[in-house]
C-alpha cells in the first residue's frame, strides 16, 4: 500500500496498463496533477520497479513511461479499482 499509497499513484499506473505513455500525455491523462507530483510519483514508481523510465536520443529529448513486468501485475488491481469507480458512480455514492 505504501508504494501506491497517494493521491495519484494507482491512477498513473492505470493509465500506464494500456502501454508506454509520454510525461506530457501523462500530464493531459491527469489534469490535477502538478508537474512536480507527477515527477515525483513516476520516480517513485520507478524506485519502485514499477516504472521503466526510457529516454531517446533525439532532439527533443524523448522520455517514455511503462510499466515493469512487475508494474503490469497491477492490472486486477486497477481492474478492480475501476470497477468499484464506477460502481460508486452509478449507485450516487460518490462525492
Amino acid at each position: 500500500m505504501r508504494l501506491l499509497g497517494g493521491r495519484w499513484r494507482l491512477l498513473l499506473v492505470s493509465y500506464l496498463v494500456d502501454g508506454p505513455k509520454r510525461f506530457n500525455e501523462l500530464r493531459r491523462d491527469v489534469p490535477g496533477i502538478s508537474q512536480r507530483m507527477l515527477t515525483l510519483d513516476l520516480r517513485a514508481l520507478e524506485d519502485a520497479g514499477l516504472v521503466k523510465r526510457t529516454v531517446y536520443p533525439t532532439s527533443p529529448i524523448k522520455v517514455e513511461y511503462q510499466l515493469t513486468e512487475d508494474g503490469a501485475r497491477l492490472r486486477p488491481v486497477v481492474d478492480v479499482m475501476q470497477e468499484f469507480g464506477m460502481w460508486l458512480k452509478q449507485s450516487g455514492k460518490a462525492t
